[in-house]
């Protein structure tokens, strides 16, 4: 069944359906039909009785052929009327002297109207229904019996039957039919997005699904998928620019790499010029090794794949290890790098060794382009803790801005100072995949850079 198709499918489950409402309602109607024609049938006995009462009171009457004939119909009707004991008075010709009554049957109708069923009876031989009813004559407790076969109603029933068995296929076909063209109709929306679907490639860019203006459920698929198409097109475009850039990125110190060793092996003359070649070499590879770390941690967060290592941590004491890993590389310069104490309290909730490279990020970038003295603070405001690195800088072009923390997205003056364009957007991956964000600012004195993060 899981490989017939859809069409099919809901044209069987709407033919089953039907099928069930229309057994069920051929059922309700015979049966409604068969309870009102022995309602009817049990009217037409009491009407009987009551015009045979008066005449079987009139003490020179009779209910044989002669009397009975206008009242009783022949071959479909009969009467009988029988004394205390059951001994049979009068009858209608078919009867003769047979009782219809049993002694119980007999007791019973002494005293109230009763019906009963008769699969045959005595001249007809046919399924009957009869009434029986106390009467007075002469002083004397009578009981009339009336009765009428069921030939009739049972001929109804066949033919109204017959009828159901007929029109019920019938009817059936012709709902499946209507099932079938409906499921058509209603899919060939589906149909045309599955054909634009088998279209679309990463070479037809911006191509969409055709969405009908049904505002059923066909519609919000037909968005839901051009969304995600949307989604899946703009991550390719960024997977695109990705590799792009890195590939840009790389051939640069590849290129400085090789010519700095064919330099060496052509033109080196002494020991000296070797070692400089080697150690610009070294340089290179230093920085091809940084920027495929880089690349490495951008790929996996985009997979989702970062791990980090949750634990609750003073704010104090991170910004103070991560001040003296670049305490060195400042003095060297006649800068400073300083950690502004915290308030008493404020810690953060993350993987240590991620935010310490963040920050890291955050204060090489400082030394490399900005100037004075770097603090590291750190506040906490609404449940959140912010990890600000602030230098005395010119600070970032204004047009960088809106850019800063995007991947190989560098100011142009800053295109020559070897950096790779990935530090700002690892610290936007790490923020993130803390649950935080990030923001960059001018001050009135340098740039201003900070995480804003979960507070411990």
């Amino acid at each position: 069944m899981g490989r017939t198709p859809i069409r099919i499918r809901v044209a069987a489950a709407f033919a089953l359906a039907t099928a069930v409402v229309l057994a069920a309602t051929s059922w309700f109607l015979y049966a409604r039909l068969e309870s009102h024609l022995a309602l009817a049938l049990d009217r037409d006995l009491r009407l009987h009785a009551q015009d045979l009462t008066a005449l079987v009171r009139d003490p020179g009457s009779s209910i044989d052929v002669a009397e009975a004939g206008k009242l009783i119909e022949s071959g479909e009707s009969y009467a009988q009327l029988l004394d205390r004991q059951g001994r049979v008075l009068q009858a209608t010709p078919p009867l003769g002297s047979a009782r219809l009554l049993t002694p119980t049957e007999l007791a019973l109708a002494r005293l109230r109207t009763t019906f009963a069923n008769r699969p045959r009876t005595p001249g007809l031989d046919e399924p009957s229904r009869l009434l029986a009813t106390p009467v007075e004559r002469d002083g004397r407790r009578l009981v009339l019996v009336v009765g009428a076969t069921r030939e009739n109603d049972r001929e109804t029933l066949a033919s109204f039957r017959d009828e159901l068995l007929i029109a019920g296929p019938v009817a059936l076909v012709l709902a499946t039919l209507v099932g079938y063209l409906l499921a058509g109709a209603a899919l060939r929306p589906v149909e045309r997005m599955r054909r634009r679907a088998a279209a679309i490639s990463a070479e037809t860019p911006g191509e969409r699904l055709p969405v009908p203006e049904t505002r059923d459920e066909v519609e919000r698929l037909g968005k839901t998928l051009n969304e995600m198409l949307g989604r899946l097109e703009a991550a390719l475009a960024r997977e695109r620019d990705f590799v792009a850039d890195a590939g840009h990125e790389l051939r640069t110190p590849l290129s400085l790499l090789r010519t700095e060793l064919e330099l060496a092996l052509r033109h080196a003359e002494s020991e000296d010029e070797l070692r400089e070649a080697v150690r610009r070499s070294s340089d290179e590879v230093e920085r091809l090794s940084r920027l495929a770390d880089d690349l490495l941690l951008v790929a996996g967060s985009d997979g989702g794949k970062l791990p980090l290592r949750v634990e609750h941590m003073p704010a104090a004491e991170l910004l103070a290890s991560v001040a003296r890993r670049f305490e060195w590389r400042a003095e060297e310069t006649g800068r400073s790098v300083r950690a502004v104490a915290a308030g008493p309290g404020v810690s953060v909730r993350g993987d240590r060794i991620r935010l310490e490279q963040a920050l890291g990020n955050l204060v090489d970038n400082s030394l490399r382009h900005g100037d004075g003295c770097v603090r590291l603070r750190a506040t906490q405001v609404d449940g959140v803790v912010e990890l600000h690195v602030a230098d005395e800088g010119s600070g970032f072009p204004p047009a960088f801005l809106d850019s800063a923390f995007e991947r190989f997205s560098r100011p142009d003056a800053a295109r020559a100072g070897g950096g790779t364009g990935l530090g700002l957007a690892i610290v936007r991956t790490i923020a993130e995949a803390h649950g935080g964000e990030t923001h960059a600012a001018n001050r009135e004195r340098g740039a201003d850079v900070w995480l804003v993060l979960p507070a411990g």
